[in-house]
């Protein structure tokens, strides 16, 4: 008789578990909280464009599109990159749409990194990274930003980059401490990169969110970063559909041609009918012009209805995050701060020690304001009897 058995199988990522995301989310609903944890609007997208979804659908729009994305959409990409960055890149050539940005990211990594290749990433950083470098057989290395103002340290980006770097990950605004690079960051990292062959990946999911009358330091406004960078961007994010996992990326030629090689076996294509009712809702730029007005609003909503709480209110300067200091509440740790903030007062939200290779404690958490104006008061409400 033949015992039916399942081979051992060796990780090829034995140091992942569980994100802290589908932990705390998991917590939030057990417990009936506020899930300002996890990165996504509670609320619904424009009609407008789920009506631009069902016309492609009916339309007969339900088959495979071309491997790098509906035409109409990538020429729609590359009309909005000259309007946001002022640089022209060929929709045939250097534009391709993703499964949303995370696989976008992926692709790029599996598409460049060879094995015992380096990797910079920045801590604190999302969480993807590292995994993703880990599965290609490279080697991720890690940069602190300066904790408590989480600017890059350019000295020591220098001094991590050697023979072996094959390239560094940038994410602007910032995920998770909601702060952006600077016209001047950029400009020094374009000198910093000059005088090596360092490709550079720009995660920039979050690009219409930035606040306060500033402007989005897209990579794609460099000329010697666009030259060497992949520039990852999220319809999802922009247009209130993470669900419907939709991404853009956009780099040379020669580097997009690596990229579609892995595209076209890890993915091959992405959703056709929400391709072209995106491309259709793009003929407007309001929507995403907008965007900075919307997501300001609500940030301040929430700043302004923490002042005076015992919760230190650190800058919000772009993405859809506002991070808080703990000290003067707790002497817990971040991760049991969250746990205890969501089963004793009914608010879910993430430790900055997730987001660090060493789970470095800094006494500092996330929250999401991507919510309904009532959700952010009631949990103003909560928050405050902290």
């Amino acid at each position: 008789m033949i015992t039916a058995t399942t081979p051992a199988l060796p990780s090829r990522l034995p140091n992942v578990g569980t994100t802290i995301f589908t932990v705390m989310s998991a917590l939030a609903t057990e417990h009936g909280a506020i899930n300002l944890g996890q990165g996504f609007p509670d609320f619904d997208c424009d009609p407008a464009l789920i009506d631009a979804v069902h016309q492609a659908m009916r339309a007969g729009h339900n088959q495979y599109p071309p491997m790098p994305g509906v035409p109409a959409l990538r020429q729609a990409v590359a009309t909005k990159l000259v309007a946001t960055s002022a640089h022209q890149y060929c929709p045939d050539a250097e534009i391709t749409i993703t499964a949303g940005a995370t696989q976008a990211i992926l692709t790029a990594i599996l598409a460049i990194v060879h094995p015992g290749d380096e990797v910079i990433v920045l801590d604190p950083c999302y969480d993807s990274y590292v995994p993703n470098i880990e599965l290609a057989g490279g080697k991720a290395v890690r940069v602190p930003l300066t904790p408590g103002s989480f600017r890059p340290d350019f000295g020591k980006i220098s001094a991590a980059l050697t023979p072996r770097t094959r390239a560094l990950i940038i994410n602007s605004p910032h995920n998770p401490s909601a702060t952006v690079w600077s016209a001047q960051d950029m400009q020094t990292l374009q000198e910093l990169l000059a005088p090596t062959d360092v490709l550079l990946i720009s995660d920039e999911v979050y690009e219409h969110m930035v606040f306060d009358g500033a402007a989005h330091q897209s990579a794609a406004r460099f000329p010697g970063l666009a030259a060497r960078a992949f520039i990852v961007s999220s319809f999802g994010k922009t247009f209130h559909v993470t669900g419907w996992k939709v991404g853009t990326v956009a780099a040379p030629a020669p580097l997009m041609a690596e990229f579609r090689k892995v595209h076209q076996f890890n993915v091959f294509t992405v959703n056709t009918p929400m391709q072209h009712g995106i491309a259709a809702y793009l003929r407007d730029p309001a929507p995403w012009q907008q965007l900075p007005a919307f997501y300001q609003a609500k940030r301040d909503l929430f700043r302004q209805g923490l002042e005076g709480s015992r919760l230190r209110l650190l800058p919000s300067t772009g993405s859809y995050f506002q991070c808080v200091d703990i000290s003067a509440v707790s002497d817990l740790s971040e991760a049991d701060f969250c746990q205890w903030l969501t089963r004793e007062i009914g608010v879910a939200a993430i430790p900055l020690s997730a987001f660090y290779g060493d789970g470095f404690d800094q006494r500092v958490v996330r929250f999401c304001f991507a919510k309904k104006d009532e959700t952010l008061r009631e949990a103003i409400a909560r928050l405050r009897k902290l």
